[in-house]
């Protein structure tokens, strides 16, 4: 019988080790400087539920990676008061904080730029402001997952490269404009180098932009596009995205939503905003 087994046998104890080496070790945390500003989550939609959800959720997961930073939404337009909750707009927050000479760092909760958003902090010119949290290989990554969980592309487990798909072309749509939409080029390259199949971006803000990038895909072969919402969530509402895809006759992943990479981002931007190395994170 080994000596596991034996009653009478102490049970050995677990000793600290030294902190691993190499680069597959977890980064240490970033120390943040005394009296940094808050981080204000600016959220590319008006105040409602599921752009409260989203954004708490966002928070939530910046706050587990860095605690001691003060993380707050906002939202192009403020909500009415729920119980407890306040969902305050952009401006009100801004102005706020301002007056109180305690300015956050404000990064856009956006894959590209926004012209909403920008119209709404184009009058707090001094206040720092970080770009958008897109293009970046970690997007391309968090639409790859939600084509998979729709069942439009297959991932292996280890490194989310596809091994098949059933659809054969992506509609990579978003919102923005134009600076949104040329960014959102950069994605849909990451993209089909991920899925090996051709990638279109597209604009949500003109239902010509998405008919002519699923009619380009089907011209050039593809039998079974699919619609791949390049959005948080909030900025198109599930009943306009249902009626797009039925439009254009094509099955329709989920947008990014809540996604853990989402977070990692902003508080990158955020870091980078108060000079602090965040390439680990």
């Amino acid at each position: 019988m080994s000596t596991a087994a034996t009653p009478s046998t102490p049970l050995p104890v677990r000793t600290p080790s030294a902190r691993a080496k190499g680069r597959h070790r977890r980064p240490e945390r970033p120390e943040l400087p005394e009296g940094a500003p808050s981080l204000l989550l600016a959220i590319p939609a008006p105040a409602s539920p599921e752009a409260r959800q989203l954004a708490e959720e966002i928070a939530t997961l910046i706050r587990l990676d860095q605690p001691g930073v003060e993380v707050t939404p906002a939202y192009l337009t403020a909500g009415e008061e729920d119980g407890p909750y306040t969902m305050r707009g952009l401006s009100d927050v801004l102005t706020a904080a301002v007056e109180a000479g305690a300015p956050p760092v404000v990064v856009p909760v956006s894959p590209g730029p926004s012209a909403e958003l920008d119209a709404v902090l184009a009058p707090f010119e001094g206040v720092r402001r970080t770009d958008a949290l897109g293009p970046h290989p970690l997007l391309a990554e968090a639409v790859h997952v939600r084509l998979s969980e729709a069942g439009l592309a297959r991932a292996d487990r280890a490194r989310l490269f596809a091994i098949n798909t059933s659809a054969d072309g992506i509609v990579l749509a978003g919102t923005g404009g134009a600076e949104a939409l040329e960014l959102a080029e950069v994605t849909a390259v990451l993209l089909a180098a991920r899925l090996a199949v051709p990638v279109v971006a597209a604009s949500f803000d003109s239902a010509e932009s998405v008919a002519a990038a699923v009619t380009h895909l089907r011209d050039s072969g593809c039998v079974q596009p699919a619609l791949a919402p390049y959005l948080l969530g909030p900025e198109v509402s599930p009943e306009a995205l249902k009626a797009v895809a039925e439009a254009i006759d094509c099955a329709a992943s989920e947008p990014i939503g809540a996604y853990a990479a989402v977070a990692r981002l902003a508080l990158g931007l955020y870091l980078a905003a108060l000079g602090i190395d965040a390439e680990n994170l």
